[in-house]
């Protein structure tokens, strides 16, 4: 499939894995202010639209991940910061919050690569990928208390999703910033590493999980996320239903048959 046309962003592919680097280090990958709203979402349903990916890494390129809302627009009462009360919500609903249910929505393995301040909105954007892999310069600030507002992007939707609803609420009710340590005992990172070896970390898990057979990767991220809304029996149901279908892959013989011939399988994603 033809890549999207991104502005403020680039998009490389290897194999079956893309990486998305935020490319506005002038505003610190602010995501308001900038297109990475567009470059993100067009990603993502890009993404979701190609058999041939498995797994997306997001980054971003120089100090910062993301400082999320830009604070200049909001001091100055510009962009979607702009107007009266209904206009702002719009503004929300049409910006910012495409990002929420287009990650909330991503059919591939989504990995945070968190090369450095991730607060804000950009503390959210980590929260809503799959896996966090950190550094040591990883910052995480659920700050938007500071500023006297709420994360209109949702962020206390994933946030508590992540780490219970009594960590999420100390972050967001102090807006304290965190180190990358407190993040990895708090269940926020997967993992840390050091500033040289970040994305070299994350593109490995991204081999990892996609070298797996690619129709079972995405039903597995569907039914996991499924199952944070569904009755047990309800789930069951669909479970077994997705099974049989995937006991009719061709995927499915090939791991088969590599289990027992002790090969490398190589899938098709048929």
């Amino acid at each position: 499939m033809a890549m999207p046309t991104l502005r403020d962003a680039t998009l490389t592919v290897d194999g079956r894995v893309a990486l998305l680097c935020f490319q506005r280090d002038d505003i610190r990958n602010a995501l308001t202010g900038s297109a990475l709203i567009d470059d993100i979402c067009d990603t993502v349903t890009w993404a979701n639209q190609n058999p041939a990916i498995s797994c997306l890494i997001l980054t971003g390129e120089g100090r910062a991940f993301s400082a999320g809302g830009n604070v200049k627009e909001m001091r100055d009462k510009q962009g979607m910061f702009g107007g009266n009360p209904a206009e702002i919500s719009a503004s929300y609903r049409n910006g910012i919050q495409r990002i929420s249910r287009a990650m909330h929505n991503a059919e591939v393995v989504t990995i945070a690569a968190v090369n450095g301040a991730a607060v804000g909105a950009g503390f959210d954007l980590a929260c809503m990928c799959d896996l966090r892999i950190g550094c040591d310069s990883t910052r995480f600030g659920e700050t938007f208390i500071n500023l006297g507002i709420i994360p209109g992007d949702g962020g206390a939707w994933f946030l508590q999703r992540l780490v219970g609803y009594q960590r999420a609420a100390e972050l967001s009710f102090s807006g304290r910033i965190i180190e990358a340590e407190e993040a990895l005992s708090l269940g926020l990172l997967l993992e840390k590493v050091t500033d040289d070896t970040l994305l070299s970390c994350a593109q490995g898990y991204a081999n990892t999980y996609a070298s797996k057979p690619p129709q079972a990767l995405r039903q597995t991220k569907r039914l996991m996320k499924l199952a944070q809304r569904q009755e047990l029996d309800d789930f069951l149901s669909v479970c077994a239903d997705v099974q049989a279908q995937c006991h009719q892959t061709e995927d499915h013989m090939v791991a088969v048959n590599a289990f027992f011939d002790k090969t490398r399988p190589e899938f098709s994603g048929r």
